[in-house]
Parts: structure tokens; sequence; C-alpha cells
């Protein structure tokens, strides 16, 4: 349950930074409640996880999908650059997230 909440958490760090996005400075009242909400939420999971899962591991892996996902966002929907240099880093994101999954206790 604390991974799923884990991952749950990361997801919603994806929402809120687009939600920063869209709520231009927050000016803009739907983006901006929804980017709140995210926030609120992400938090919410992320301190289940930390009932069992290590501060450290919790931390790594929910900056971690909140940044490669931020970043696949940015390339799908802003046409940011996916030259290979970045997507090189991003999947060294992944490995690392995988490598300290495995590496926790309760795995």
């Amino acid at each position: 349950m604390a991974w799923i909440a884990l991952l749950l958490a990361g997801l919603l760090e994806i929402a809120w930074a687009l939600g920063l996005k869209y709520s231009e400075g927050f000016t803009r009242f739907w983006p901006s409640f929804g980017t709140v909400l995210a926030v609120a939420l992400s938090f919410a999971l992320m301190s289940v996880a930390l009932k069992t899962v290590p501060f450290g591991t919790v931390y790594a892996v929910w900056t971690g999908i909140g940044a490669v996902g931020s970043v696949a966002i940015g390339i799908l929907l802003f046409q940011e650059s996916a030259d290979p240099v970045r997507i090189g880093c991003l999947a060294l994101i992944v490995t690392g997230i995988i490598g300290i999954k495995l590496a926790s206790p309760g795995v």
C-alpha cells in the first residue's frame, strides 16, 4: 500500500507542476485550485508512504517521478527538446528510482 501511495504522490507532483504552468501565477481560479488540491493530496499520500518506507527512499522516488514526468509532459505538450542527452539523463533517473526501490526494505 505504501508504494502505491508513493506512486500516486509522484503522479500528483507532476499534476501540480503542470497546474503551476496553467495557473498563470495563481491568477486563474480553477488551475490554481487544482494545483493546491494536487499539492495537498500529494503530500498526504507521501505521508502515508513515510509510515513504512524509509524517508530518503520516499523523497528520492517522489522527486524522481515528478522530475521524469514533468520533463515528459514538457516534451509531449510544450514541444520541449527530446534530444538524446536529455532522454539519456531521464533514463538514468528512472534507473535510479528502480534501484532505490529494489534496495529498500519491504520490497
